[in-house]
């Protein structure tokens, strides 16, 4: 249980480096259907292998990143919560695109996904 997340770890502040993080498959039918096929995406430049079937924020997870974006406010972490594109929390760079909702991207072959740090500077008016 050394590995396992708590709630005091999961609320702390975000770093660059790479964390363990508690992610793992539900094995489906297509998955096994497609056993041995896999497709390469970048999490922030790394590569990671994932199933065709996969989405961009299970490719985030999967990594061991513990969070997908910060806050635009407080800059604090965020990660992949509902997986069904209600929350919005999953939001990613992907390929370029700001604020797309990671859970609900399918993996593509050579996909670029970078998590967003977004604190705002606030203006003086």
């Amino acid at each position: 249980m050394d590995n396992v997340l708590t709630a005091k770890s999961a609320i702390s502040s975000p770093s660059d480096v790479k964390e363990i993080a508690t992610f793992k498959r539900l094995a489906t039918r297509t998955e096994t259907e497609q056993a041995g096929k896999t497709v390469t995406v970048y999490v922030d430049d790394q590569p990671v292998e994932m199933q065709p079937n996969d989405s961009a924020a299970a490719a985030v997870l999967t990594s061991g990143l513990r969070y997908g974006r910060t806050t635009t406010v407080g800059n604090s972490a965020r990660a992949p919560y509902c997986m069904m594109g209600v929350c919005f929390e999953c939001l990613l760079e992907i390929d370029g695109i700001e604020n797309v909702q990671g859970c609900m991207t399918t993996v593509q072959e050579g996909m670029r996904i970078k998590r967003q740090h977004q604190a705002r500077e606030l203006s003086g008016r």
